[in-house]
């Protein structure tokens, strides 16, 4: 049966792709973008390709586009799925970046969700998939401060996967691996943008990794494709790691996490 399904974040990426493919999976997609240019961009490829889906602007920190999106639309399944990231060593990143950060994935994630899920509860039904990360299960150097957004956010869906639970209600998250979307290389310039050797006390040599960790990174359809199919899976697991060498990976550290000295 066909859904009507909100994307946030489909400017690109993993939001993009999985707009594309539920729509041609035949469901009604309103495929949501952070600034107007991004919708033009959405729009004139959907017609490239021959899919059919609605575009429209939300900014997950403007609550007037919240209320207006909230106003317009009816659906059965949201999937939130903006989010940014900014690197660096969290000793050292300035607040604001770390606050910025939340406003988007944390904030504005549960602002949104909040809003639909007075309209689930009157209905009795209704899913939310959140795209999390891996990092939301672990830190990954130097990009704590993501991180930790991303464990707030893990803790939100657990929250709601439990209150709502009565309400006929689906949560589920979906925690992808290195893929690449351009999402974490942005990510890494983004220290740059702000980090000076000459003033900050983390040497630059904390970084000569980053390149060899982006190197090898993922086609991001296989992880649409987890989302797509997490979304419309009536019984879906609550926790969607993949690929499956990263869920036993963030596993072991857990497990580790239990004997590491401080």
């Amino acid at each position: 049966m066909s859904k009507t399904i909100l994307i946030t974040g489909a400017a690109s990426g993993f939001g993009k792709i999985a707009a594309f493919e539920l729509a041609k999976k035949g469901h009604k997609v309103i495929a949501t973008t952070q600034v107007y240019p991004q919708m033009s961009d959405v729009i004139r490829e959907a017609k490239e390709q021959g899919i059919d889906l609605i575009v429209d602007k939300l900014d997950v920190t403007s609550q007037r586009d919240i209320d207006y999106i909230l106003k317009k639309y009816e659906i059965d399944i949201l999937i939130s799925n903006a989010g940014i990231m900014e690197g660096g060593p969290i000793a050292e990143q300035p607040v604001d970046i770390i606050r910025s950060m939340f406003e988007v994935n944390v904030f504005g994630a549960l602002n949104l969700a909040q809003g639909f899920i007075k309209k689930f509860v009157e209905k009795r039904r209704g899913k939310i998939v959140f795209t999390s990360s891996m990092g939301g299960l672990w830190t990954v150097p130097y990009v704590a401060a993501y991180c930790s957004s991303k464990h707030a956010l893990e803790s939100i869906a657990e929250g709601l996967k439990t209150e709502l639970a009565p309400f006929n209600i689906k949560i589920a998250t979906c925690n992808p691996g290195v893929f690449g979307t351009g999402f974490n290389d942005r990510g890494v310039d983004s220290i740059f943008h702000w980090y000076d050797p000459k003033i900050n006390f983390t040497p630059e040599s904390a970084f000569d990794g980053a390149a060899e960790s982006l190197a090898h990174q993922l086609d991001p359809q296989s992880m649409a494709e987890v989302i797509v199919n997490v979304a419309l899976d009536e019984d879906s697991h609550f926790r969607n790691v993949h690929p499956k060498e990263t869920e036993e990976f963030v596993k072991q550290l857990q497990a580790d996490a239990w004997t590491a000295k401080s």
